[in-house]
């Protein structure tokens, strides 16, 4: 039954089995082991980098695409659900229509990005989507009436999904059965559905042709696959997976603008997150983002206490200062390339 479900794609690692596990139990039981505001903040934005990730990862390490503009899309999902909510109003309905109507753009644009670059060699590819993301983010600034400009849009939900809705009067192991936890597990679910989907994609008949491609286009062309049909499929797909991540974020946060999820930062860090955890591997994707979205929310919180300690030695101290955090995420991201030059599950898959 577990094979099946995870599409015969199993760890083949018993260190990347028992680190899966713990990442699963901790996300499905953070509101109660990890108690606070910040700690399940950070647990549903690793619940949405998860998804995201892993649809970049659909693209780069299983097609072999390089694509800047997988933002775009994740900006898309966003503000068709912020969009929907200001103008029709905090109901289920206009959640429906936010993320139909987000889908349905995306489609288009990655249908119409796909067909027209995917014949060009991939670094001006590359530059192609770099200057497609960069014109929406410039649109979604400077379209203040739709989008809310630079002040993005802040937006109501149904009761159901907000704080100060109680399912029940007491509270379950200390944490308040409200909306907000409602919220926090329907964004679980999301993202374990999504992720088994393109577990099944990727180890379906279409994904191995679209690993063949990745390793050699030429040769796939020519036992009779139609390079150009496949990876605009899966940029498609890619895209449309990304759009749902959005509308995961736009339903957490209550609020959308361009530096939310449009920025190219957000795109520097997807890609992190894909070398750190092993590119061409649905595990690698949520093994790095879980790291990645910890290290970024709690490094300068382990800095301070390092300063602290040692401030009877002041250039410890200042070298461990919560202001440099920057740079020791940049150390720390160095030495795991280093370590693990094919990504975490890459190297754990290797040592079995």
């Amino acid at each position: 039954m577990l094979r099946r479900l995870l599409s015969h794609d199993l760890p083949r690692s018993r260190v990347l089995a028992v680190l899966l596990l713990a990442l699963l139990l901790a996300l499905a039981f953070a509101p109660f082991i990890f108690p606070g505001v910040k700690a399940l903040s950070v647990a549903a934005k690793i619940l949405v980098f998860l998804v995201l990730v892993a649809s970049f990862d659909l693209l780069l390490g299983y097609t072999g695409i390089v694509s800047f503009a997988h933002t775009m899309f994740f900006g898309i999902g966003a503000y068709g659900i912020a969009i929907a909510c200001s103008r029709v109003g905090p109901t289920w309905e206009a959640i429906a229509i936010g993320t139909a109507g987000a889908l349905g753009l995306s489609f288009v644009l990655s249908l119409a990005v796909g067909l027209f670059s995917l014949r060009v060699r991939a670094i001006f590819f590359a530059m192609i989507t770099l200057a497609v993301a960069s014109a929406f983010q410039t649109l979604a600034s400077q379209m203040s009436d739709i989008t809310g400009g630079d002040d993005g849009l802040n937006f109501k939900l149904p009761d159901m999904l907000t704080g100060g809705y109680l399912f029940v009067e007491q509270s379950f192991l200390g944490v308040s059965i409200s909306g907000r936890l409602f919220c926090y597990y329907l964004l679980f679910l999301s993202a374990l559905v999504l992720l088994l989907a393109m577990l099944r994609i990727v180890n379906s008949p279409f994904g191995r042709v679209l690993q063949a491609i990745r390793e050699n286009e030429f040769r796939a062309e020519a036992i009779g696959y139609r390079v150009v049909v496949y990876r605009t499929i899966s940029s498609v797909l890619s895209a449309l997976f990304a759009t749902l991540a959005g509308v995961m974020l736009a339903i957490w946060l209550r609020y959308n603008g361009p530096d939310t999820s449009m920025s190219f930062e957000i795109m520097l860090d997807v890609l992190l997150m894909v070398v750190i955890g092993g590119m061409g591997t649905i595990y690698g994707a949520a093994i790095g983002a879980a790291l990645f979205v910890v290290a970024q929310s709690y490094l300068q919180d382990l800095l301070r206490l390092g300063s602290e300690a040692a401030s009877s030695l002041p250039w410890l101290s200042a070298v461990l200062s919560p202001d440099r955090w920057l740079l020791w995420l940049g150390v720390l991201f160095v030495l795991s390339v280093y370590y693990f030059p094919t990504g975490i599950v890459g190297k754990l898959r290797v040592r079995q």
